[in-house]
């Protein structure tokens, strides 16, 4: 099932400011919130679908290579049990990252009902991680699935990632586990109220007593991992996948970063890239071409003979339908165009300067023959008798 645009679900055109992207996806999450409609999986899913449009046309960066290729650009499919673009965010991605659309204060919302989903309390995010993928043409054309040996951040498996030596966590003293301090102060306006994020455990609402040995406390350890991720057909040169929650692990179970997989293509030995096309250049002799012959051409999958007519000109293109890339979006498939051109040879035989000699003085061989002479066969025969 494809999915829906971005600009769509926002209900934005292409040309919105970042203020007007901002305004529609606050509508719609104030419209889908979970707590204005509870146990109502469709609005939860629309609540889900406006974040990930809005994660990815809110960032200057997605939102360009989204313009140009589409969902594949921030991606558009899962792989390895991550996701690629937002479509993996769960509810404490959306209000972490998103929480001061609502007005709330600490990532939380409490706009219905005076309920608050993370109780002010702050979640870490582990980094991101870039990595670059070398593609054939041959798996540009086809897709492919690759194994990737990854160096990072994972879970410590000893305390589970909580950092502490028993794993568990004891409820912050300072902020009594809400993640934020509360000060009041006299003003000659009368009392002020400001809130920060807790000082005594950096907002998470919990502190490690006894810190594990394996991690010192810090609940991520590294580590290689294998990613599993499958490259779409038709992808291009410098595009940008993401594959969600396979970066990083954050400190203490907060969200895991994304990896990011940057793709590089290996040049070709005879094809030439443009787009979805593909060219290939052809050296045929001037008999061929004169005569007309059948040639072999290179496509991505195997070579194919392509026949050419009698007197067929250089600089001549030929157009192989179908022959090229498919689009990373499903919008069809490229051509294989083939430039013709003839080959002179440099060094001939003596027999040969005198046969090429008697076509030169044809009028089968002027480029406007206006000439009234022995055709080229009737010179041939008298030269051989």
């Amino acid at each position: 099932m494809s999915k829906r645009d971005f600009y769509e679900i926002l209900g934005v055109s292409k040309s919105a400011t970042d203020e007007e992207i901002k305004k529609a996806y606050r509508k719609l999450a104030i419209k889908y919130h979970p707590d204005k409609n509870p146990d109502d999986k469709a609005a939860e899913d629309k609540f889900k679908e406006a974040a990930e449009a809005y994660e990815v046309l809110s960032n200057a960066e997605k939102r360009q290579r989204y313009n140009q290729y589409g969902h594949a650009g921030v991606g558009s499919a899962s792989s390895g049990g991550g996701n690629y673009g937002g479509g993996g965010m769960n509810m404490d991605d959306i209000f972490s990252q998103f929480g001061d659309i609502f007005g709330g204060g600490g990532g939380g919302y409490s706009g219905f009902g005076g309920s608050s989903r993370s109780g002010g309390r702050r979640v870490s995010r582990g980094s991101n991680l870039r990595i670059k993928v070398k593609l054939t043409l041959q798996e540009v054309a086809k897709g492919v699935e690759k194994k990737l040996k990854v160096n990072k951040f994972v879970s410590c498996g000893t305390c589970k990632g909580s950092g502490a030596k028993n794993g568990q966590l004891e409820t912050c003293k300072l902020c009594g586990g809400s993640g934020v301090q509360v000060r009041t102060q006299q003003t000659f306006l009368g009392a002020m109220q400001t809130q920060t994020t807790c000082s005594g455990c950096n907002g998470e609402g919990k502190t490690v007593k006894d810190k594990c040995n394996t991690c010192h406390g810090d609940g991520i350890v590294r580590s290689e991992e294998v990613i599993t991720i499958n490259i779409p057909a038709g992808v291009a040169e410098g595009m940008q996948l993401s594959v969600g929650g396979k970066g990083n692990a954050a400190p203490r179970g907060g969200i895991n970063g994304d990896l990011l997989v940057l793709i590089e293509e290996e040049e070709h030995l005879e094809l030439k890239r443009d787009g979805n096309n593909l060219f290939y250049d052809s050296y045929v002799n001037f008999a061929d071409v004169a005569l007309g012959t059948s040639i072999e051409i290179p496509t991505v999958d195997a070579k194919v003979k392509v026949k050419l007519e009698p007197g067929t000109q250089s600089g001549k293109v030929l157009r192989l339908k179908g022959k090229g890339l498919p689009d990373v979006n499903s919008y069809g498939t490229g051509d294989l165009l083939v430039n013709i051109n003839v080959w002179t040879p440099q060094n001939l035989t003596p027999e040969e300067k005198k046969a090429l000699e008697l076509l030169r003085s044809s009028k089968n061989f002027e480029p406007n023959p206006n000439r009234k002479e022995k055709g080229f066969f009737d010179r041939m025969k008298e030269y051989f008798e």
